[in-house]
């Protein structure tokens, strides 16, 4: 029976020869990845009669959402995850300034292609990028996961998008994703495992097809997929922590729906308060008065989203009585920068650069706008006090028409400038 690439991995993972969507498997992840919320989900898992986690290998831990620590709350909270690691004996523990959990994850080589990802935290079918089967799930699953080391899922029904051509100069992934997300509206894909396919998609860089991967939980995706080729085995080549076996997709399989886009025929996209499906083409918006403009998160923060927005800014002086405020997506993106030169950029320019993490895209610290001032963001979500103030907007862009924007006190296309 031909299958999907969801189908196909939860059958292997379950030791069945194949599984049909809405079908329970029982499964063991190969990664569990948590964050900042590792403390309550510590005090889930002792609450449950735990005392020793089911495998400490399989754990990720970093630290990210409010690091350094904004409040006594926070460093609190932080100290109780250092002791729990070390009790533990979990290794990979990735302690403030090491960088954003999903950026993480990959980059250290614990996301590999064939393998199944489970985090705490709704973005996890980012390290669908390197081809494993990736997903969110709550902190009670998770603390489930700590002491027996299973957990159940549904089988998700598979969305196939294929894109073909290219994408015109100007336009990348995030305009992609955002352009699906309109058309297929906040609630398009719940639940569902979301496969990119097309020469479009083979083009990207692993940069922007982490973009798409990351946002396809804005349209609900339970995880989502693309084939792993060169530039993936490439790039884990001297990462990988682990032997990993590929799971690709039958080319026969069925999907519940598939959908096709021509990339020459998407253009810059800017996703409008106070939802991310609220999508306009770029052109709609220009001129929009903007207070802060925001470079960095796990969509948008690695190195070639610095470079863009680099490129734009040189030269050039964020307008005035306007912010800008850099976060790098990683310390290894931010050394890269650093090296690169677009570190001096962003602070000629006028900009802010702050140590990698969440920073102001979870509301907590480093660029919590005022009441009443408007942000554009290359982050994913943009719902009311999303950054930490609900009488404030928030606009979401590329890294490039962020920059612009910057320059421009106001939403702008770089070709403007």
């Amino acid at each position: 029976m031909a299958q999907t690439f969801a189908e196909k991995i939860l059958a292997r993972k379950a030791g069945l020869d194949g599984v049909v969507p809405g079908q329970i498997v029982e499964i063991t992840p190969d990664v569990i990845l948590s964050h900042d919320n590792t403390a309550p989900i510590y005090g889930l898992f002792q609450r449950m009669g735990g005392e020793k986690v089911f495998d400490p290998d399989m754990h990720a831990v970093i630290l990210d959402h409010a690091t350094p620590a904004p409040s006594t709350k926070h460093a609190e909270n932080h100290r109780i995850i250092r002791e729990f690691v070390r009790e533990q004996g979990i290794q990979n523990f990735y302690d403030v300034g090491r960088g954003i959990c999903h950026q993480v994850l990959v980059e250290s080589g614990l996301a590999l292609p064939g393998e199944v990802v489970l985090g705490s935290d709704s973005h996890t079918p980012h390290a669908g990028v390197m081809g494993a089967f990736a997903a969110g799930i709550g902190r009670t699953e998770m603390a489930s996961i700590w002491a027996i080391g299973q957990l159940w899922l549904r089988v998700p029904e598979s969305l196939k998008i294929t894109v073909t051509g290219q994408l015109e100069e100007g336009v990348t992934s995030k305009d992609l994703a955002l352009t699906v997300i309109g058309d297929m509206r906040a609630d398009g894909a719940l639940y569902m495992s979301v496969e990119w396919h097309g020469e479009a998609i083979q083009d990207l860089p692993l940069s922007q097809r982490a973009t798409l991967t990351n946002l396809m939980a804005e349209m609900g995706a339970k995880n989502s997929y693309i084939p792993p080729d060169e530039k993936v085995f490439d790039f884990l080549q001297d990462r990988a922590r682990r032997d990993y076996d590929v799971v690709y997709p039958d080319p026969d399989a069925t999907y519940a729906l598939e959908i096709d886009y021509d990339a020459g025929k998407i253009e810059p996209m800017v996703a409008c308060p106070h939802t991310v499906d609220n999508v306009k083409p770029l052109s709609e918006v220009r001129g929009r008065k903007i207070d802060q403009a925001f470079l960095g998160t796990c969509t948008n923060g690695r190195l070639d989203d610095l470079a863009a927005a680099a490129e734009v800014l040189e030269g050039r002086k964020i307008a005035e009585d306007r912010r800008m405020i850099v976060i790098p997506a990683s310390e290894e993106v931010y050394l890269a920068a650093m090296q690169a030169g677009y570190l001096e950029t962003f602070l000629k320019a006028g900009a802010v650069i702050e140590s990698p993490g969440c920073g102001p895209c979870m509301g907590n610290h480093m660029g919590v706008p005022a009441v009443g001032e408007v942000s554009i963001s290359t982050a994913n979500r943009n719902f009311r006090g999303r950054m930490g103030t609900k009488e404030s907007e928030v606009y979401l862009a590329s890294p490039a028409v962020v920059a612009a924007s910057a320059v421009a006190g106001a939403i702008e296309s770089p070709a403007n400038l």
